[in-house]
């Protein structure tokens, strides 16, 4: 009775989607202006390699001048770690299962609606510039796409600033705006390095130490300063045309191009960094550690535009998180990941806590693999193939690409004494109770989402894998 009475709420809660927004076209809030809305997505930049994460090395001094002048959130997960998927989940306030977008590259469903059009109506126009994994672009029917680009070959298409400046400099109207900005870096392919020193990188424990690896690491440190330079001529021009009442929200959609982060469940992969700013609002300088989910970004941006949270979504506003009316905010956030082509075929689902992230792996006969190893030089094999190298000779590094491509079927860390996720507990008969209770909540998660775990692609099983 429970299973049919969880299905029927959720048969509800869909239909919801279908219908107006309750409450979405009542005037701005106290008669207050409205904000503009802006949020800048870099494309895998990773939670740590920032410094307001941890850095020593990054440079990023836009980052830094946005922190200092709003709230840094420290709990900020993706719903998911491939790139079109994540979007789908910013834009929709669903999870992966509910929208639709569930591999990389597969659309929603034509029934969700998505941020610009609850914006819409509230009075806002919603644009976006530059790199576009809002994918397709009918999904978002109240979205205007600006051609914003510049061209540079498969993979390095990027965002073009000056035309968000002629764009502002030209509006008519007083409309309030929702700015989508899109940024390329730091995704592969990384240019050449500028500035870093190979021998300062930070090597988490999950990376081999190779002069392979060093080498690739300080390009995608060069990438990081560039989406940060790029994110400081935006900011400029958003105050420059939009004044001061403007909620801006940095913030990437999954982890980086590294072992054990992208397309994985681990926080290196699912944890974002996340900065805000909003004057008289966000108290400038300011630290939260809120849990917060990327479904949750949806019903904030509506609120923060004067309108009520859309009923039926996944995501709840962490406004109040933002602007420190509120300490906390969720218990726990939930992630899936489900395959990217055949490069990637490899379900997963995780619940995190702010003590403990548990991941069950659907399929654990699947051998793991990412583009890293099963495509070109420039997407990670140039570094990939240093440490199967050192593999031959260091026990260590033969262990880490072992537990890289065959893993369990569950996995628990305890995240606060074990922040790189490299000692998994469930097999320790002192974490019993903590990895059934886990356990359910995924389980009752899964159900609650009309989750049918489907295997998008040709998986590569164990048996068949390459020496």
């Amino acid at each position: 009775m429970r299973e049919v009475t969880q299905y029927r709420a959720m048969i509800s809660r869909r239909n919801l989607m279908t219908l107006p927004a309750a409450g979405l076209c009542a005037a701005a809030q106290g008669g207050k202006a409205r904000p503009h809305l802006v949020l800048f997505v870099a494309d895998d930049h990773g939670y740590l390699d920032s410094p307001m994460y941890g850095s020593r090395v990054v440079r990023t001094p836009h980052l830094r001048q946005l922190a200092s002048e709003g709230v840094t959130m420290t709990g900020a997960f993706c719903g998911t770690p491939t790139c079109v998927p994540s979007r789908a989940v910013l834009m929709s306030g669903l999870h992966s299962a509910r929208n639709g977008a569930e591999a990389n590259h597969t659309q929603m469903r034509a029934s969700v609606k998505t941020l610009p059009t609850y914006l819409k109506s509230l009075g806002y126009r919603t644009a976006h510039f530059g790199k576009s994994h809002f994918q397709p672009a009918s999904s978002y029917p109240d979205m205007e796409f600006v051609k914003s680009e510049i061209l540079r070959g498969p993979l390095n298409n990027d965002l073009d600033p000056s035309v968000l400046e002629q764009w502002l400099a030209a509006r008519q109207g007083q409309d309030p705006l929702c700015l989508i900005v899109g940024c390329h870096s730091p995704h592969v392919y990384w240019m050449d390095n500028e500035g870093y020193d190979p021998a300062r990188v930070e090597l988490p424990p999950t990376l081999i130490d190779t002069p392979e690896t060093r080498a690739e690491r300080v390009k995608y440190y060069t990438e990081i300063t560039k989406a940060d330079r790029q994110l400081g001529e935006v900011r400029a021009s958003v105050r420059r045309h939009l004044g001061g009442n403007t909620l801006f929200v940095y913030t990437a959609d999954n982890g980086a191009q590294w072992p054990f982060a992208k397309w994985n469940l681990y926080d290196a992969g699912i944890r974002l960094p996340f900065l805000a700013s909003w004057p008289g609002r966000i108290r400038p300088g300011t630290r939260s550690d809120a849990l917060f989910s990327f479904t949750d970004v949806l019903p904030a941006f509506v609120e923060a535009a004067g309108g009520q949270a859309p009923e039926g979504l996944d995501g709840r506003p962490v406004l109040a998180a933002l602007t420190g009316a509120a300490k906390g905010h969720r218990s726990e956030v939930y992630a899936t990941h489900s395959g990217d082509g055949n490069m990637n075929v490899y379900p997963m689902r995780c619940v995190r806590t702010e003590r403990y992230k548990y991941i069950l792996n659907l399929h654990p006969e699947f051998e793991f693999g990412t583009h890293i190893e099963r495509a070109g030089p420039r997407d990670g094999r140039v570094y990939w193939e240093s440490w199967v190298a050192k593999a031959k000779q260091d026990p260590a590094a033969a262990a880490l690409i072992r537990r890289y491509q065959i893993r369990p079927r569950e996995e628990l860390y305890d995240v606060r004494e074990d922040p790189h996720e490299v000692r998994n507990l469930a097999g320790d008969s002192r974490f019993k109770t903590t990895l059934a209770d886990l356990r359910a909540r995924v389980e009752r998660w899964m159900r609650e989402q009309g989750d049918e775990q489907k295997v998008y692609g040709k998986p590569r099983l164990h048996a068949e894998a390459t020496p």
